[in-house]
């Protein structure tokens, strides 16, 4: 289930972790995106899992340990549908030197394949995707109806470097997607136990302010949306193929 490869030889300083499951198609992108910053990739394929969402904690658990296991320090955490900015390879040591064991990002949702939204609590998103898995883990407990469980919350003592880069999160673009995703999470937990504000928001267009990613914050490869789902089909507009 947990597959490791290498990019080069010997013991891995960086590994990328990610899971992939309706998002499979997303993964050499994902990987041609992290290559600059990494020494191989730890993934666990989750295709084989049953209902529209499968334990997280779980699988996050286990990457972060098989990651250790393997002799990395550092592991990059994006999933397939997302992309880090180029420019953070400049300052990359220095981000891995500088004495904190997670470094986070301004997490950009984006509406095209160009933009991202920046008003209200769209331009306020940050997240900690460089995580040192040789400091104490702990496995977070699991708590009614838990979805999404921060990565810094593995930590036993996290301590925080936020940086002014980005990290850009595809599966927003389509609307399809943003509709599919709001219902999926009002299913998984309808009494807004994870998240107070709910989850109709990730579908509601009102006040939409978009804004075009700069040449100096890109990233690469370009991405040209396909309108596929991405996600399971039960939550969609249509009974296509899940994607």
């Amino acid at each position: 289930m947990i597959e490791l490869e290498l990019a080069k030889p010997g013991t891995p300083r960086v590994l990328s972790i990610y899971s992939f499951r309706f998002d499979e198609h997303l993964v050499p992108d994902l990987r041609r995106n992290t290559a600059p910053f990494v020494d191989g990739w730890l993934s666990w394929d989750d295709r084989s899992g049953r209902g529209p969402f499968t334990d997280e904690l779980s699988r996050r658990w286990a990457l972060l340990n098989a990651a250790r296991d393997a002799g990395a320090q550092w592991v990059m955490l994006l999933d397939p549908d997302e992309r880090i900015e180029k420019r953070v390879k400049r300052r990359y040591e220095s981000l891995l030197a500088s004495g904190a064991n997670l470094v986070s990002f301004r997490l950009r949702e984006m509406y095209s394949s160009r933009s991202y939204r920046v008003d209200g609590v769209w331009d306020q998103k940050r997240q900690g995707r460089l995580l040192n898995v040789q400091e104490a883990l702990v496995r977070p407990p699991a708590a009614p109806g838990s979805l999404h469980v921060p990565w810094g919350s593995y930590l036993a003592t996290p301590r925080l470097l936020d940086t002014d880069h980005n990290v850009y999160h595809l599966k927003q673009i389509d609307p399809q997607r943003r509709r599919g995703r709001a219902r999926l999470y009002s299913q998984l937990d309808p009494q807004r136990r994870m998240q107070s504000i709910g989850y109709d928001y990730l579908a509601d267009e009102t006040g939409m302010q978009l804004r075009r990613v700069s040449r100096r914050h890109r990233f690469e490869p370009r991405h040209v949306d396909d309108g596929g789902l991405w996600m399971a089909p039960e939550v969609g507009d249509d009974s296509g193929s899940p994607r």
